[in-house]
């Protein structure tokens, strides 16, 4: 995928004995000498649970990163695919969603300006990246919005309190379309329109 340039390949294993360590996401873009560089990472659980974050519960994750070194900025190519785990919103028991997102980052080396929207600037005297939240901006931007199980995959005790709830529900809007005769009387003192 990356041709001849060196790669290096960082896990974030439940195998692993220590929880998932943000400092492999920091890069020093001070430091690269190739042209292109290519970082590979492999995201789960721990990966989420570092960044301590509320949307995704977990996952299965492989992100590969090249950087291009040019004059005055780096040109950062993302590529995500996997899976992440996430609550779905009619069961609320967890789901597997597929994500697959390319994404692309502009930094450069230098003091912040208000026209750099576009592009990140990192201190020059530090020259370090921290990569590991717009990774997770990446993935959770490529979470649909709406993320239910496939039809027949939900929790059935939820699917069908969910149903008991429905119904209940249309049948108070139904008694509610009577109206109680003593709110009737209540409209006769309105002060009427004059003429």
């Amino acid at each position: 995928m990356f041709g001849h340039f060196p790669f290096f390949l960082y896990l974030c294993s439940p195998k692993s004995v220590y929880m998932c360590s943000l400092e492999q996401f920091k890069i020093d873009l001070k430091g690269l000498t190739e042209e292109v560089t290519a970082l590979e990472w492999n995201l789960n659980k721990d990966f989420f649970d570092a960044l301590d974050q509320t949307e995704v519960e977990g996952g299965a994750l492989h992100v590969s990163l090249s950087i291009r070194k040019a004059s005055g900025f780096f040109e950062l190519q993302f590529h995500t695919v996997g899976t992440v785990d996430i609550t779905c919103d009619r069961c609320l028991d967890l789901m597997e969603q597929p994500i697959e997102t390319d994404n692309q980052l502009v930094v450069k080396l230098g003091t912040a300006t208000p026209e750099d929207d576009d592009t990140v600037t990192v201190d020059e005297n530090e020259g370090i990246l921290d990569t590991s939240w717009f990774i997770y901006e990446f993935i959770a931007l490529a979470i649909p919005i709406q993320h239910v199980h496939a039809p027949g995959k939900c929790n059935p005790a939820m699917t069908k309190a969910l149903e008991e709830l429905s119904a209940d529900r249309s049948g108070d809007e139904e008694s509610s379309q009577t109206v109680d005769p003593r709110w009737e009387k209540l409209k006769d003192l309105l002060p009427r329109p004059l003429s």
